[in-house]
């Protein structure tokens, strides 16, 4: 198939649906996490919970960049741009909406008085930083592997061009860590999620390459099969994993072969290790710590680092009460489960960081209606009951 309109086929789906049906074994439950907030969004988009069999459950894991990112770092970059009139951060439009202590965002930091604006790559805030030379600019770097290499080379364009008033804040988290501590969970935790296969990022594939994920099936067998983000492309990934686990096998299968080969892309994977280094630790929104799982700007490059050119310094801070966010993003619950989804908490005044991105599950349960009535109904229900106590 050449064109995106093939991998939309219905007839094909339903063809796949069938062939689900058919090879999803009765009696047993298949647990499937696809990791990338894309696949979510596809997931919903294409009303493929609906060709399922009743026993295949997808579950929505940690794979948005800005979703995972704690609080307390959005609060550094707030601090940042408060603090020092003469910053202008430049970042992503997603991240800009993203609640932080006290419900405040990088916009209303913006209104009241911080220079932050928006831009769609590393190359924009260049870009600001040479027409605006008397002024510090820092780029808000943040993203898995997909976005890491733009950034290196935005760093690497700023040391070649002498662009002395540009630095980067550093926010680059890596697919491969996230997942194991996913699978390093203590069964007996109330944190742990059982996880019987793994619908593997696509774009974060192209870099890194099938290959990064054989631990999976060498240390904790679970498979992983790499899937495009087409409905055909989940649908085919979906019946391969369920033929893995009804045969009792677990290996990194590749069902997206038209971007990703198993070694990743070598030149962009150069880039990424000659300007950064792995951080020691990093912490995961939901996921807490996880050992080498983030990326820092090495030493070679340390002009470049707005932590250390401004002295930033990471406080932990707690996210909005009530929210479910962390719960969601390891898997262990679902956005309905969330009494703030879809009252209190809408795309349009978010309160949580998986309503904001585009990646974020809560963004897609809300945006192509599913389960949203159910829920709307259901707190309508909760607040009667309430309501009735309190005259009773």
């Amino acid at each position: 198939m050449k064109y995106v309109d093939e991998f939309r086929d219905g007839d094909r789906a339903r063809g796949l649906a069938a062939a689900l049906r058919q090879e999803a074994q009765p009696g047993r439950h298949y647990r499937l996490m696809e990791f990338c907030g894309g696949h979510t969004h596809a997931v919903f988009r294409y009303g493929i919970p609906d060709l399922l069999p009743d026993n295949i459950e997808l579950v929505h894991g940690p794979g948005c960049p800005v979703c995972v990112l704690p609080t307390g770092r959005l609060d550094m970059a707030m601090r940042l741009v408060l603090d020092h009139p003469e910053v202008i951060l430049a970042s992503y439009g997603d991240m800009l909406r993203v609640p932080g202590s006290e419900h405040r965002s990088l916009l209303q930091a913006r209104a009241d008085g911080a220079d932050v604006r928006m831009v769609y790559s590393i190359s924009d805030a260049l870009e600001l930083a040479r027409a605006n030379p008397q002024r510090q600019v820092v780029f808000f770097g943040i993203g898995f592997e997909t976005t890491t290499p733009p950034t290196a080379l935005g760093i690497l364009e700023a040391r070649r061009s002498a662009v002395d008033n540009f630095s980067v804040f550093c926010n680059h988290v890596l697919t491969p860590a996230a997942m194991q501590a996913i699978l390093d969970v203590d069964p007996a935790s109330e944190e742990s999620v059982e996880i019987d296969g793994f619908i593997g990022p696509s774009h974060v594939s192209v870099i890194i390459g099938s290959d990064s994920y054989a631990f999976c099936a060498g240390q904790y067998h679970k498979p992983v099969v790499i899937a495009g983000f087409e409905p055909l492309d989940v649908l085919q990934s979906i019946l391969m994993l369920v033929r893995q686990l009804n045969e009792g096998r677990a290996e990194i299968e590749n069902q997206y072969t038209r971007a990703v080969t198993s070694q990743g892309n070598a030149r962009a994977q150069q880039v990424v290790r000659e300007v950064f280094t792995l951080r020691p630790t990093f912490e995961w929104r939901g996921l807490g710590q996880i050992p080498t799982s983030a990326l820092a700007i090495s030493d070679d490059y340390a002009t470049f680092d707005a932590e250390k050119r401004f002295a930033m310094r990471y406080v932990p801070a707690a996210g909005t009460k009530g929210c479910e966010c962390p719960a969601v993003l390891r898997g262990a619950k679902k956005p309905i489960d969330c009494k703030l989804f879809a009252t209190a908490c809408s795309p349009e005044s978010p309160l949580g960081s998986c309503m904001v991105s585009d990646e974020g599950a809560c963004a897609a349960y809300f945006t192509y209606g599913r389960f949203r009535e159910d829920a709307l109904q259901r707190q309508s229900q909760q607040r009667a009951v309430v309501k009735a106590r309190r005259q009773a």
